[in-house]
């Protein structure tokens, strides 16, 4: 009965929703195109994406956050997919931003300031390849913001252990069924979003109040 109790705490602390469908039946789901001109897209993974939206959202200068898949090799990847481990891909998010307010650097800043780049396939209670670091890069400009930040945070001796953060390239990134959209905020009784999403969230908030939107 013990065991049973813990593997039911660690089930509902873990980034798992409900069952869905494991087929690809929502994955023609994509958001309403932002036209404006001038905003701008990045990408970063780095652990469960409910989490990783939410905090992006709070960011002053951010229009827009969805989450999705990156990183891996399998087409057109659905949640169950992802989580077994073998698709290659990561939980991501897609940032957009408008420039003339906050800048790619500032976004690579918060990557690294609001989670653990030093543990392997591993975010909090979230372990799996889908959980790993990642800043992607779409550009070769990008692609120094990225290097000379991490070069900043290891020569200031900012984490203990060394850094695993992958810098790849992003060949494609693919939505996540809608139900994830927001799901943090459109699930705020959900035992993972308030023992972990959360408080992962106010422990940036307070970590970077400068960043932060007025509303937030």
């Amino acid at each position: 009965m013990k065991i049973i109790t813990f593997l039911s705490i660690l089930v509902l602390q873990t980034c798992i929703s409900k069952p869905k469908p494991t087929d690809n039946s929502e994955k023609n789901w994509s958001p309403q195109k932002i036209t404006q001109n001038n905003y701008e897209k990045a990408y970063f993974a780095s652990g469960c994406f409910w989490c990783v939206e939410a905090i992006y959202e709070s960011v002053k200068g951010v229009i827009e956050v969805y989450s999705g898949y990156a990183g891996g090799i399998t087409k057109n990847p659905n949640y169950y997919q992802i989580g077994t481990g073998r698709t290659g891909h990561a939980e991501a998010v897609e940032v957009i931003y408008d420039p003339n307010l906050v800048t790619y650097a500032t976004l690579v800043q918060v990557f690294f300031g609001s989670h653990d780049p030093t543990t392997p396939n591993r975010q909090g209670p979230d372990y799996g390849s889908q959980y790993r670091s990642i800043a992607f890069y779409k550009t070769k400009e990008e692609k120094n913001i990225i290097e000379k930040y991490i070069k900043i945070l290891k020569d200031g001796n900012y984490f203990q252990k060394e850094i695993i953060t992958e810098i790849k390239f992003l060949e494609k990134f693919y939505y996540a069924e809608q139900y994830h959209q927001d799901y943090e905020k459109n699930n705020p009784d959900n035992p993972y979003v308030k023992n972990v999403s959360i408080p992962r969230l106010r422990k940036f908030q307070k970590k970077y109040p400068e960043l932060l939107k007025e509303n937030h």
